[in-house]
Order: C-alpha cells, then structure tokens, then sequence
C-alpha cells in the first residue's frame, strides 16, 4: 500500500474540462451505487457484480457489503480481501482510496477524500483531493469520518463517532473529535474495544 508521507493535494477548478470529465463519472458512479442500494442482504453475489463494475476492480467471495452505500466515482475505490462494509456507509474517492485485507468498517463510517478550497475566493471554484490508506486488519467503528490525506496503519482501531484528520498509528485506538491515540492495541486485541460496535463479521 502507498505510505508516503510525500503526498500531495490534487486541486482541479470547477470551471476545466478535467472537472467536467469527473463529473459525467460521478453521475455514473451515483448511477451504479442507486442500482446497487436496490439490493438486499441475500443479494451478495448481485453486489460484489456491482461493487466491481463501479470500481472497476472484481471483488472474490470474501467481500461483503451491505446497502444502502454511498459514492462519488467508485473508480478509485480498491478493496482487498475480506473487506466487510456496513450500512449507509459513504466513501467520496476521487483522490483515490485504498482498504486493505481484513478491514471491517461499520455502519454510517464516512470515507472523504475531497473537499473545497479554503479561501473564500476559491472556494467554489477548487475541488481539493487527497488520497485515503486504511492499512490490514483495521476497525473502522459506526459513524467515524475520515479525511483525506489519512493513512490508518496496520491492526489500528477507530472509535465511535472520531473524526480522522492525520495519520493514525499501527496498532492504536483512536477517539475523538479529532481523533487521538487513546491507547496502545498488544497482539490479539485489536478488535476488544467496548465503545463502538460493528455488525457480526458472519453478516
């Protein structure tokens, strides 16, 4: 996975023809994803067709996801192997966003990888992206956010309800607004943390 401290801001103006392109592939990923949130939870194999032909990458058997779900383009969306995604989960990608193998995310986790200029003058005229790394074996618990930018390192978890604006250690619970290491996670401990839920990994 890319790691790279290094990474950069992709700013593109609303008024290109690079905006324009991104938006016919917005509406198409906003297309895919209504098709898709018409499906049930016994629609698995309907899904991971879908979710792949939004990405753009197929998905194996070990992918779950459960609608409604959200998105901008879905292009830059790739998943590795069991990746679970709950409910009314919404990921915006254009700046591209990277899940790893193992990664359970739960119900209502927002994955945001644009925004808008800060200066006033700019603020509708510049679209700003940058990219999001959630690392192996993360727990991303119901209703966190975060931001692009962010790499989630390895067997971490994030707490209920954190909002995510820098990189998040391996091996850490993190909570809060923003989020902060709350503790360190010693081996086999990583999924032990009582202040937020995720569905049943058989779902």
């Amino acid at each position: 996975m890319d790691t790279d401290p290094s990474r950069h801001t992709k700013r593109v103006a609303t008024s290109s023809s690079e905006w324009a392109a991104e938006a016919d592939d917005i509406r198409r990923g906003m297309r895919l994803a209504a098709e898709l949130n018409k499906l049930g939870i016994d629609d698995g194999r309907l899904i991971r067709e879908l979710f792949g032909e939004l990405t753009g990458q197929p998905v194996d058997e070990s992918f779950t996801l459960l609608p409604p779900f959200y998105t901008t383009s879905g292009r830059r969306i790739r998943v590795g192997h069991k990746v679970f995604i709950n409910q009314c989960c919404t990921i915006y990608d254009l700046g591209g966003v990277e899940i790893g193998d193992l990664v359970m995310i739960g119900p209502n986790v927002n994955l945001i990888t644009t925004g808008h200029a800060m200066a006033p003058s700019e603020r509708r005229k510049i679209i700003e992206s940058r990219p999001i790394v959630i690392g192996r074996n993360v727990w991303i618990a119901t209703g966190a956010t975060i931001l692009g930018g962010v790499t989630v390192g390895d067997n971490a978890v994030v707490g209920a309800g954190a909002v995510v604006t820098h990189d998040v250690p391996p091996n850490t619970f993190v909570a809060g607004v923003p989020a902060r290491v709350v503790r360190q996670l010693e081996a086999g401990e990583d999924r032990d943390v009582s202040s937020a839920a995720c569905a049943p990994a058989a779902l």
